[in-house]
């Protein structure tokens, strides 16, 4: 006689969630302001201007977008707003430091906009290997949001977790 195999993680109340399925699709892009910048590190007005009105900016579409000077030029805060003016047109999400921030703020809003009701009075486990750059921030948020309303939180695979939280009786 053969014993059915049955599958309790299936069956059971767990929730798990897996960032990486709320990973956006579309390009992570780095622009360098140096380069419209005297020798680097000098921003002329003028000069600026005429940099900003020419360029291209419909080619960043729909694209994630990290403003950056590489040369520790000092730049006046204006400058990225002026870039943004045009640009804002364009990418989706646009950010002045590098691509772990950028992809910081993109989970912010993700998290900040994730439902979570299915995960009310129940065990959750927040998946822990992906393939696409979830950044650690993400998951702390969700253990933050998910704090209140979960019975249990843990981190890693249903075949092998660490505990986090479990709420008092």
């Amino acid at each position: 006689m053969k014993e059915e195999i049955v599958n309790r993680v299936a069956d059971s109340k767990l929730v798990t969630i897996d960032l990486e399925e709320f990973y956006p699709e579309g390009k992570r892009i780095v622009i360098d302001i140096s380069e419209w910048l005297y020798e680097g590190i000098i921003l002329k007005e003028k000069d600026f201007r005429k940099a900003i009105q020419q360029h291209n900016w419909s080619q960043y579409k729909d694209n994630y977008i990290a403003l950056t000077c590489t040369t520790g030029a000092i730049i006046p805060s204006w400058a990225y707003l002026l870039i943004t003016t045009q640009l804002g047109l364009f990418a989706k999400k646009i950010v002045v430091g590098d691509v772990a921030l950028l992809e910081t703020v993109i989970f912010q809003d993700i998290i900040s906009n994730l439902s979570l009701d299915n995960c009310k009075d129940r065990p959750v486990i927040i998946k822990g290997c992906s393939k696409k750059p979830i950044p650690e921030t993400a998951t702390v948020q969700l253990v933050k949001k998910l704090l209140p309303i979960a019975n249990a939180i843990f981190f890693g695979e249903a075949c092998s977790t660490v505990p986090l939280f479990k709420r008092k009786k």
